[in-house]
Protein backbone atom coordinates (compact mmCIF):
# COMPACT_ATOMS: atom_id res chain seq x y z
CA UNK A 1 0.00 0.00 0.00
CA UNK A 2 1.45 3.17 -0.47
CA UNK A 3 2.08 5.86 2.00
CA UNK A 4 -0.35 8.70 0.83
CA UNK A 5 -3.31 5.91 0.49
CA UNK A 6 -2.48 4.78 4.19
CA UNK A 7 -2.24 8.20 5.29
CA UNK A 8 -5.71 8.86 4.21
CA UNK A 9 -7.09 5.20 5.55
CA UNK A 10 -6.01 6.60 8.89
CA UNK A 11 -7.46 10.15 8.36
CA UNK A 12 -10.74 8.57 7.19
CA UNK A 13 -10.85 5.94 10.15
CA UNK A 14 -10.80 8.78 12.52
CA UNK A 15 -13.09 10.54 10.69
CA UNK A 16 -15.55 8.16 10.80
CA UNK A 17 -15.70 7.37 14.22
CA UNK A 18 -15.85 11.27 15.03
CA UNK A 19 -19.02 11.34 12.79
CA UNK A 20 -20.37 8.09 14.09
CA UNK A 21 -20.26 9.48 18.23
CA UNK A 22 -22.47 12.61 16.80
CA UNK A 23 -19.66 15.50 16.36
CA UNK A 24 -18.30 17.49 13.58
CA UNK A 25 -14.13 17.72 13.75
CA UNK A 26 -14.58 21.16 14.74
CA UNK A 27 -16.73 19.97 17.77
CA UNK A 28 -14.38 17.08 18.37
CA UNK A 29 -11.39 19.20 18.62
CA UNK A 30 -13.29 22.02 21.32
CA UNK A 31 -14.38 19.17 23.45
CA UNK A 32 -10.45 17.65 23.37
CA UNK A 33 -9.76 21.08 24.05
CA UNK A 34 -12.03 21.88 26.88
CA UNK A 35 -11.30 18.25 28.47
CA UNK A 36 -7.56 18.30 27.94
CA UNK A 37 -6.61 21.54 27.25
CA UNK A 38 -5.82 20.92 23.24
CA UNK A 39 -5.38 23.70 21.11
CA UNK A 40 -9.15 24.19 19.62
CA UNK A 41 -7.68 25.13 16.04
CA UNK A 42 -9.47 22.49 13.77
CA UNK A 43 -6.82 23.02 11.44
CA UNK A 44 -4.17 22.22 14.09
CA UNK A 45 -5.99 18.86 14.06
CA UNK A 46 -6.50 18.23 10.29
CA UNK A 47 -2.36 18.74 9.66
CA UNK A 48 -1.87 15.96 12.61
CA UNK A 49 -4.02 13.72 10.87
CA UNK A 50 -2.07 14.54 7.25
CA UNK A 51 1.13 14.71 8.40
CA UNK A 52 0.59 11.38 10.76
CA UNK A 53 1.86 13.52 13.83
CA UNK A 54 -1.05 12.79 16.11
CA UNK A 55 0.29 11.29 19.24
CA UNK A 56 -0.90 8.83 20.91
CA UNK A 57 -1.97 10.06 24.36
CA UNK A 58 -3.81 12.77 21.86
CA UNK A 59 -5.54 9.42 20.07
CA UNK A 60 -6.69 7.72 23.65
CA UNK A 61 -8.08 11.30 24.49
CA UNK A 62 -9.97 12.16 21.31
CA UNK A 63 -11.49 8.53 21.66
CA UNK A 64 -12.34 9.25 25.95
CA UNK A 65 -13.96 12.59 24.71
CA UNK A 66 -16.26 10.48 21.63
CA UNK A 67 -16.98 7.86 23.97
CA UNK A 68 -15.22 4.99 22.99
CA UNK A 69 -11.72 3.53 24.33
CA UNK A 70 -8.91 2.10 22.13
CA UNK A 71 -8.40 -1.69 22.92
CA UNK A 72 -5.47 -3.82 22.05
CA UNK A 73 -6.09 -7.43 20.99
CA UNK A 74 -3.91 -10.24 19.85
CA UNK A 75 -4.76 -11.06 16.67
CA UNK A 76 -6.20 -14.97 15.71
CA UNK A 77 -3.38 -16.40 13.76
CA UNK A 78 -5.95 -18.12 10.75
Amino acid sequence: MKKGRKINRVRCDIQSHIIAAGYTQKEAVEACSAEYGWSDSDSNFSAKLSDQTLRYREALELADVLGYEIVWQKRRDN
